[in-house]
């Protein structure tokens, strides 16, 4: 027992879809997935003079590709710093990127309305006040209320790392409500980043339950109609 498992990765192509969507032959599909991987850390991973995120909030990253040009979509809490004033920092974000893969390049931002419910910006949060020297507990105390308050079933934080500049490293969980990490069909959101601080790398992992998937919400088929009958059809005689 102890095994972990992603649970994104877990619901991919059964209650959630891919967060890539292209069809490619065998001679491209390597290149191309290498490049989504090359766009992801370069939006995630850019930083300016002072050492912060360029483009902060950023819950995921979608990608679609036609043969004409690739999609990315960015999935934000803070819309209106990507976008800059009057579009500029989605252009100069644009125009990188095309230098970068060599591909028209399409940038769609959509808003996230309730940050605090999404896994990866409150793991992100945690990192944040983490580097500002902030305790380690009364920052996992804080994220757990503000979780829960903003609707949510359940929340999970868990700590690695040298905690509190302590000289072995450990972990460290909190949890609020219910995690069934084992249930399609509760909507777990999972967010995982690390905050870098003067003793090293602490690692932040989030688990959030944002309730139950509904039928139109699934992505993957129909379990219902993939069931085999309980009894045959065919009537057999001896």
């Amino acid at each position: 027992m102890g095994q972990k498992v992603n649970p994104i990765g877990f619901r991919t192509g059964i209650m959630i879809g891919w967060k890539s969507r292209w069809y490619a032959s065998k001679q491209e599909f390597a290149d191309l997935l290498v490049e989504d991987y090359k766009i992801r850390k370069f939006v995630k991973g850019r930083k300016d003079k002072f050492g912060k995120p360029l483009y902060p909030a950023i819950a995921k990253i979608e990608i679609e590709r036609t043969r004409d040009e690739v999609k990315v979509v960015l999935f934000s809490a803070r819309p209106g710093i990507l976008i800059g004033r009057k579009g500029e920092r989605v252009e100069e974000l644009q125009k990188e990127l095309q230098e970068k893969t060599k591909r028209r390049i399409n940038i769609k931002i959509e808003e996230i309305n309730r940050p605090e419910l999404v896994a990866q910006l409150v793991a992100e949060d945690i990192a944040e006040q983490l580097a500002k020297r902030s305790g380690f507990r009364r920052t996992m105390k804080r994220s757990l209320e503000q979780t829960m308050e903003a609707g949510a079933k359940g929340i999970k934080i868990q700590l690695s790392g040298r905690l509190g500049g302590a000289e072995m490293s450990r972990r460290e969980k909190q949890i609020a409500g219910s995690i069934p990490l084992s249930t399609l069909q509760a909507k777990i959101d999972y967010g995982f980043t690390e905050a870098m601080i003067a003793q090293g790398h602490i690692g932040v992992q989030v688990w959030i339950n944002q309730g139950t998937y509904s039928e139109d919400q699934t992505d993957g088929a129909d379990a219902k109609t993939g069931q085999a009958p309980k009894k045959s059809k065919r009537t057999y005689k001896r």
